[in-house]
Parts: structure tokens; C-alpha cells; sequence
């Protein structure tokens, strides 16, 4: 499980997101490779946000949804559109924030130690090319503002990323 003992960031839910948007724009800016992109925000998510054990992506590819960077133990690597909290995220192209993963039909356990999870769209042109996705060891660990906080953190990403060829 990641521990967030680092104090950088704001205890205040509101103003550790207005930090994280600045160093994820920061972070991001002049670079275009999806893969390095992920891969730092991924890292950054990581490391900002407390009570989670994974952070990371899954891209849209032949019309299922294939492991990306991330930060964590190891996952899924193929998930089918339509199936479990991601592929959901997508087949609906909006932002799944579960409570409890075990009360979600057809809920892929990745690692059995999740137990809530937020996942939100990355899009090109208004198409679903990928997903972020967080979990967390705590039923509950997520809430409106975290969904809201995390979906302005992923048009950041999505800004910064060159899709083409992900779909």
C-alpha cells in the first residue's frame, strides 16, 4: 500500500489538486510522447495522492483496453471494453467512481487487496483512447471531489499526448 508521508502536499483535498494540476502541467509541457507522459503522470499521481495502491493506464488498442505505464503491482493486461470498471469507463465514455469494487458487476480483480477504485476516460476528439485508473485498499477512499480534482488532471494529460495510433 502507498503511504503518503511526503508533507509537499497540502492536506486541504482542494488546494493538493490545485498543486498537482500546476506540476502536472509542469511536468507534461513541451512533451508529446504518449508513453513518457503516462508514465511521469503516473508516477506524479503516485506520489501526490495517499491511501492508493495503484495509479495508472490502460489504451484503447484493436478495441480492447491493454495495460500502459502505471505505478503498482503487476495487472491486467488485456480488459475487453464493456467488462470491469475500466472497460465500463469506456463502452459509457464516463467516469466510474466505485465505492466498493466488490458490489460492481463483473468487477476484474486485478489485485484482490483493492477495494475501491476511480476511473476516467482519456479522450481524442471526444473518443475514448484510454483510461486513468486509481485504487485503493480503502472502501470509500474516492468522493465527487476526488472525481472531479482527477478528471481536470486528465485533460491535462490528454492535452499533452499524441493519440494518433492508440485506437
Amino acid at each position: 500500500m502507498h503511504n503518503n508521508f511526503n508533507n509537499a502536499y497540502p492536506a486541504d483535498k482542494k488546494e493538493m489538486y490545485k498543486l498537482l494540476a500546476s506540476q502536472m502541467k509542469a511536468l507534461l509541457e513541451g512533451e508529446t510522447n504518449t508513453t513518457a507522459n503516462l508514465a511521469n503522470a503516473s508516477a506524479l499521481i503516485n506520489e501526490a495522492l495517499s491511501g492508493i495502491n495503484w495509479a495508472g493506464f490502460y489504451l484503447m488498442d484493436n478495441e480492447e483496453l491493454v495495460l500502459g505505464p502505471f505505478q503498482g503491482k503487476v495487472a491486467c493486461v488485456r480488459i475487453p471494453v464493456g467488462r470491469g470498471v475500466c472497460g465500463t469507463a469506456v463502452k459509457e465514455n464516463a467516469t466510474q467512481l466505485v465505492m466498493d469494487v466488490h458490489n460492481f458487476p463483473g468487477h476484474i480483480a486485478c489485485d484482490s487487496a483493492s477495494k475501491s477504485e476511480l476511473v476516467i476516460p482519456l479522450r481524442h476528439e471526444g473518443v475514448a483512447m484510454g483510461v486513468l485508473d486509481i485504487d485503493s485498499p480503502q472502501i470509500g477512499r474516492f468522493d465527487n471531489t476526488d472525481a472531479e480534482e482527477l478528471e481536470k488532471i486528465a485533460r491535462i494529460i490528454e492535452e499533452a499526448c499524441q493519440w494518433k495510433g492508440n485506437r
